[in-house]
């Protein structure tokens, strides 16, 4: 008989903190900023902001919203 293992408990966040550790902007290469509120991964750098759906960051710019 096989036992079901749980998955690990996911942070209130909705992201695995270690998935943050390695992700960065496809455009620049550069660091993200987590932004709890809205659920996006923001880089200053390339001035977008890459939408967290279901707790999966969607890394693509043609999905990411322009920041001012």
């Amino acid at each position: 008989m096989s036992e079901h293992h749980q998955p690990a408990p996911q942070p209130a966040s909705g992201i695995d903190p270690k998935l943050l550790e390695i992700l960065v902007c496809p455009v620049t290469k550069g660091v993200l900023e987590y932004d709890a509120a809205k659920q996006e991964l923001v880089s200053r750098a390339a001035k977008l902001a890459y939408p967290i759906r279901d707790g999966i960051p969607i890394m693509l710019p043609e999905e990411a919203r322009k920041l001012d």
